[in-house]
């Protein structure tokens, strides 16, 4: 994938954080981080289309160069929205009393974050608002070096939060120096720092808040 189509596809898949469910997101990336791009655009468009989810033109615009003919023709049974819609979700620092312990999860992406770039991990509750596809769950999202690969990062710590402790609690990862887009940016605002570059390697002995 060269590097425009990979940003392009990087900047669409934050767009569409919150409005897609977090199963299909994490599956999209996971297929381009492999360079399996006709997989990723498969169930991305085809789930778009079934589902009645609508594109932006700019949206609609990172997405087509990468498709071939047939995928240009699912495409177009996309729905088109004038305006992308706000995230469906509100953020907050805590969860209420009987949220699952967040620290392990927290643990193990710290833990490996330093390996894929890792500069900055945050963590918030997330509650659905009317027209979310997902429920009530702890979000992260780590901010990478500008120089890291995202889309690899977020398919390394996800694998490995899968492998370890069976956990597909959703991740967003942002490289240093692009465009915040809106679900990222509510996400952060609402979250705690659960780690970060400053505070060194992970020791095991981090007390989450």
């Amino acid at each position: 994938m060269d590097t425009a189509t990979y940003a392009a596809i990087t900047d669409l898949c934050a767009r569409l954080a919150g409005r897609v469910g977090d199963d299909l997101l994490e599956t999209v990336r996971t297929h381009y981080a492999c360079g399996e791009p006709y997989l990723a655009e498969s169930a991305l468009v085809l789930t778009l289309a079934y589902e009645g989810i609508g594109l932006t033109g700019a949206e609609r615009a990172l997405l087509a160069p990468t498709l071939d003919p047939d995928g240009l023709a699912d495409l177009a049974r996309v729905p088109h929205v004038e305006r992308a819609p706000g995230p469906f979700y509100r953020f907050a620092p805590r969860g209420p009393a009987d949220a699952p312990d967040p620290g392990p999860l927290s643990g193990v992406w710290a833990e490996v974050a330093p390996a894929h770039g890792g500069v900055v991990l945050y963590r918030a509750w997330r509650e659905p608002l009317p027209g979310a596809p997902d429920a009530a769950r702890w979000a992260h999202l780590l901010s990478v070096r500008a120089d890291a690969d995202p889309l690899a990062a977020q398919a390394g710590l996800c694998s490995t939060a899968h492998v370890r402790l069976r956990d597909t609690s959703p991740l967003e990862v942002l490289a240093e120096g692009v465009a915040v887009r809106p679900y990222q940016a509510a996400l952060v605002a609402g979250a705690v720092v659960v780690w970060s570059a400053q505070a060194g390697p992970w020791r095991g002995a981090w007390r989450f808040p």
